[in-house]
């Protein structure tokens, strides 16, 4: 577990920071844009939790966030330095337990009818924005991998976590009795 005496560095003032496993990158390279976007998505995770979600989603979602941290570690290495440090990492056993997930709460609200709006309950939209959010840390990662090695489970992880995202926010709704909002594709 790290342990961090102080917060600030001063290294960032000049736009730099460091890579775990200690090399110097520019704030915006594609690796650390990749691992910021999964701290925001795991912030927007917290404050979804913060709103009150149903038990089942409280229970699974704070596992999520520590394979987030997971996942942002995995990230915040070079491939070629995981041999070094023991780095925690996104595993297949991960992405497994998330098709559980989404097929546990699909059992529960039954297949989709129709295309849905984001929304419903305030936890449901919450789950909404996180959910885009995931897909835009999919996105950062497989922009990454284009240029770079990443974790062989890290693309997977985050396109079955935003199907999860997905089935959690309809699954919100329908334990508090709240219809989807529908698509009307005729307006």
């Amino acid at each position: 577990m790290p342990r961090l005496t102080k917060i600030y560095t001063r290294q960032g003032d000049k736009g730099l920071t460091r890579l775990s496993g200690g090399q110097q990158v520019p704030k915006n390279s594609l690796r650390v844009s990749a691992y910021g976007t999964v701290d925001e998505l795991n912030s927007s995770l917290g404050v979804a939790l913060s709103f009150g979600l149903c038990e089942r989603l409280t229970s699974v979602l704070p596992e999520i966030q520590n394979e987030l941290f997971h996942l942002g570690s995995d990230l915040s290495f070079l491939e070629e330095d995981k041999s070094k440090y023991p780095v925690p990492h996104i595993e297949e056993r991960h992405v497994t337990r998330l098709e559980a997930l989404i097929d546990e709460m699909t059992d529960v609200v039954g297949p989709l009818q129709n295309f849905i709006l984001p929304g419903g309950s305030t936890g449901a939209a919450l789950l909404h924005v996180a959910r885009t959010i995931c897909r835009r840390a999919e996105r950062d990662v497989i922009t990454l991998a284009e240029v770079e090695l990443v974790g062989s489970q890290v693309i997977q992880y985050l396109n079955r976590l935003s199907d999860a995202l997905f089935v959690m926010a309809r699954y919100e709704n329908h334990t508090r009795n709240i219809p989807e909002p529908l698509w009307n594709s005729m307006v």
